[in-house]
């Protein structure tokens, strides 16, 4: 095994997300035993930023951006196409959902809601307030996010499916987030990228996660490690389900490996 694949938010941190001393050893110790550690997030760059303890290259945007950490520079990029991107946008908005639209690693609003205080604060990153989306957007987002409520939020992925059906990525990273992207783009996409660019194939890669949107990195891998607190689907197709984030799960794992 050469290398490690992470799932961040409910994976490598919990609720408190924090990334605790003892997931932060287990990982400087694969590292110091040859291994890389790789961060897969649906999170923009600068969210992820802080939780970053490698060199190794951050796949981040559910895979539509790959980014060197040293230098907030994108080594990989596929966003939205902008007309694709409006008629997503028109339809979200028509069905009575605002969403977040980034670009250029920031995150624009058409106006201040609750749901965009609540996920600018939970990511620790500024909301952008540009009036009609669909007035401002004049280049491709990286992705889009709709937040809300669990429940009606797989009622409007459902409608996007079916709307959208191959043209969009739609996936939730969170219960209460449903996320948009390219088509082409997942997270197993975007570690291809980094296991090209760094040499490595999924034969060597674990990947643990815990999400939908963790699917494609899951199956993609040659073993696959579900957190407990997992989405059902997820535990189901994968190699070995571990003690859940709040119990540092992944580090637990890690530890295992090394001692053998």
């Amino acid at each position: 095994m050469a290398v490690l694949a992470c799932d961040l938010d409910r994976t490598l941190i919990s609720g408190d997300y924090v990334l605790r001393p003892r997931t932060r050893a287990a990982l400087a110790a694969a590292r110091a035993r040859g291994l890389h550690v790789i961060v897969v997030t649906g999170r923009m760059f600068r969210a992820v930023r802080p939780y970053l303890t490698g060199p190794e290259p951050v796949v981040c945007y559910q895979g539509a951006a790959v980014v060197d950490p040293a230098h907030g520079e994108f080594l990989h990029h596929v966003p939205i196409q902008l007309e694709l991107a409006r008629e997503a946008i028109d339809a979200v908005q028509a069905a009575g959902h605002g969403l977040n639209c980034y670009v250029d690693d920031e995150l624009y609003v058409e106006r201040v809601t609750p749901e965009a205080e609540s996920y600018a604060s939970f990511q620790h990153i500024p909301l952008n307030v540009v009036g009609p989306l669909l007035d401002w957007l004049a280049d491709d987002p990286t992705k889009l996010v709709v937040v809300g409520d669990p429940e009606e939020l797989d009622v409007l992925g459902a409608s996007l499916r079916a709307r959208f059906s191959e043209r969009l990525f739609i996936a939730k990273s969170l219960p209460f987030f449903l996320e948009l992207a390219h088509p082409d783009v997942s997270k197993a996409s975007g570690l291809q990228f980094v296991a090209d660019r760094l040499g490595f194939t999924r034969e060597e890669t674990v990947a643990f996660g815990d999400g939908e949107n963790d699917l494609e990195l899951i199956d993609w891998a040659e073993y696959a490690v579900a957190v407990e607190n997992a989405h059902p689907v997820v535990k189901a197709r994968a190699d070995f389900v571990c003690p859940p984030a709040d119990e540092e799960g992944v580090a637990q794992v890690i530890e295992a490996f090394l001692a053998r």
